[in-house]
């Protein structure tokens, strides 16, 4: 949506348009300019069509794929403080993302706490303790 309102403006603005909304926006000249194609195709179809910006298989790899050990790593270092029922499928830990990706950088591996979270709730933890976790029960 932003690209089509990127076109939108350098077309209302018209020449030089497609420059100045490029600086203004960090938009790429090319980016607004199959904007602005795309926007007169709609225009011309009067419904919208769904279109691929990239290409199937383009962008970003998955982190997983890329280290294949990360996964591995992290759960060494999260087995030993696994908290939960064995036989449930819920289960957490007592170490925080930000120590655990701390520790994976240690090992060589780039990820962010963020992406230790993510990686986290995929192997089924949970991402909250235990509520009497931390409580001294007299």
């Amino acid at each position: 949506m932003r690209r089509l309102w990127a076109a939108g403006e350098a077309e209302a603005i018209g020449w030089g348009g497609v420059s100045l909304v490029a600086e203004a926006t960090g938009h790429s000249r090319t980016t607004i300019t199959a904007a602005i194609k795309e926007l007169s195709r709609l225009r011309r179809e009067r419904k919208p069509q769904k279109t691929r910006v990239r290409q199937p298989g383009s962008g970003r790899k998955r982190l997983t794929y890329k280290d294949p050990k990360v996964i591995e790593d992290l759960q060494k270092l999260v087995d030993p403080f696994t908290r939960g029922d064995p036989q449930s499928p819920l289960r957490w830990t007592c170490k925080s993302t930000r120590k655990l990706s701390q520790e994976l950088k240690k090992k060589g591996h780039n990820i962010g706490w963020v992406k230790v979270a993510e990686l986290l709730h995929e192997l089924n933890y949970s991402l909250q303790s235990n509520p009497y976790s931390s409580v001294n029960i007299l």
